[in-house]
């Protein structure tokens, strides 16, 4: 398995060439980058700017792992209103065209949802109809993921919907295409399951992986924490991927950044996935022990 960053970990303000650069120096192989509306890799993004990412990732030595999209909370496939459905749609699009470009084999896509607590104002949609809808939008979807040779990669995200592995896998089975699959999340299941179990579950449906870990005891957005502080069982998560094969990135997605000093998330993540993945310190982390006396 290859271990990746997703660029919503570093600091806001940071441009994608600062975050390439500093998850090369953290000791990454690959950086997730995101579908904005506007900016460095916005709707408006061509050949150009995939051609500069690209550049900046060459120099760097860095893959490119994924690609993500926020947008999906403001245009979700499931929204009574049909020109929001239209606009998923395009943005989808958009994300395919981009991910053949830069060579990525999947998208992180959110099939829409029934309820979002953290969004405020979010509609609440029939759970029913959203699945019809959400299905409705990927089948659409699919042929165009199959022209690009790009997988979507369904997310399980708090949206309320697909609530369990049983049923997103069914979901995705009832789609019927190679090119649609599951963008597991380890650590948005662990309030209410066990990720291994969602693994196993899903199996070669896997497209890609997201690291996060999760307190329960804390609950709601706050029990997002660093690697390794939280509940998750990453001795069995690493064993439930090798079972089914998985060989693919397993990105992290830290959020949110540290208050201060936010740059060292990046590392202490990095040093973190390298002991989930049972590898060999990074250079920085062996200079710390060395330091301290410990190597």
């Amino acid at each position: 398995m290859k271990k990746g960053i997703n660029i919503w970990s570093f600091r806001g303000d940071a441009s994608i060439a600062e975050c390439i650069q500093l998850a090369k120096e953290a000791g990454f192989e690959g950086i997730e980058l995101s579908l904005n509306k506007d900016g460095e890799l916005g709707l408006q993004a061509g050949d150009q700017e995939v051609k500069n990412i690209k550049a900046q990732l060459e120099d760097a030595n860095l893959e490119i792992a994924g690609l993500a999209t926020g947008l999906y909370w403001d245009y979700p496939m499931t929204s009574d209103d049909p020109a929001v459905r239209e606009k998923a749609f395009d943005i989808c699009k958009k994300q395919l065209e981009l991910a053949a470009a830069f060579g990525v084999d999947a998208i992180l896509v959110i099939p829409g949802a029934v309820g979002v607590d953290f969004v405020p104002g979010s509609a609440v949609i029939d759970y029913e109809v959203a699945y019809e809808r959400a299905q409705e939008g990927i089948r659409k979807l699919v042929p165009y993921a199959e022209s690009a040779g790009v997988a979507i990669a369904i997310e399980n995200v708090w949206n309320k919907f697909l609530l369990s592995p049983l049923e997103l896998r069914t979901f995705i089975d009832e789609i019927g295409s190679d090119y649609v699959g599951s963008y597991f999340d380890v650590g948005n299941v662990v309030h209410s399951g066990y990720p291994e179990h969602w693994i196993r579950i899903l199996g070669s449906r896997i497209k890609k992986v997201h690291f996060k870990d999760y307190r329960r005891q804390a609950g709601g957005l706050h029990g997002f924490v660093d690697l390794l502080a939280g509940d998750v069982d990453y001795p069995a998560v690493v064993e439930a991927l090798k079972g089914i094969g998985y060989d693919n990135y397993v990105t992290a997605e830290m959020i949110p950044a540290y208050k201060h000093y936010s740059d060292q998330i990046i590392f202490n993540t990095s040093n973190a996935m390298d002991a989930i993945l049972g590898r060999t310190p990074t250079l920085r982390q062996t200079a710390v022990r060395e330091q301290l006396g410990q190597s």
